[in-house]
């Protein structure tokens, strides 16, 4: 009866835990560049990287784009600031992500860095021309 009792335990210590698992804490992205360029270059490196992992890129304001993903049932909203030799990626919003407390499911950390992966790419290929 005690081995029962502590399968039991032990199986619902684990399956807490694996729910935990699937959280992190949100990653905002602050990428400082050692190169310059121009407000067109940074904007057009942004919007591409966007588009090519399906965001929605959408221009706001100069320096300013917003982002939308929509997968399956997730959404994420996001806003990217950018001046000639830095960008940052904020987490604004989302739905079904598990978001709360500093926390959102893994998921989005991925988006986000093969997000900012994608921009460093595209940059980079800016430099080398």
């Amino acid at each position: 009866m005690m081995n029962k009792k502590m399968f039991l335990t032990l199986a619902m210590v684990a399956a807490l835990l694996t729910g935990c698992a699937r959280t992190a804490p949100i990653h905002n992205v602050n990428q400082t560049l050692t190169q310059r360029y121009s407000d067109n270059q940074m904007k057009t490196a942004i919007i591409e990287a966007g588009v090519g992992r399906k965001w929605v890129m959408t221009p706001v304001s100069p320096g300013v784009i917003n982002g939308r993903l929509a997968q399956r049932d997730f959404v994420a909203t996001i806003r990217i600031s950018y001046t000639s030799q830095n960008y940052r990626i904020d987490y604004v919003s989302s739905e079904n992500l598990k978001a709360g407390q500093g926390q959102i499911h893994n998921n989005y950390n991925r988006w986000i860095a093969n997000l900012d992966q994608d921009i460093q790419l595209r940059l980079s290929a800016l430099a080398a021309r």
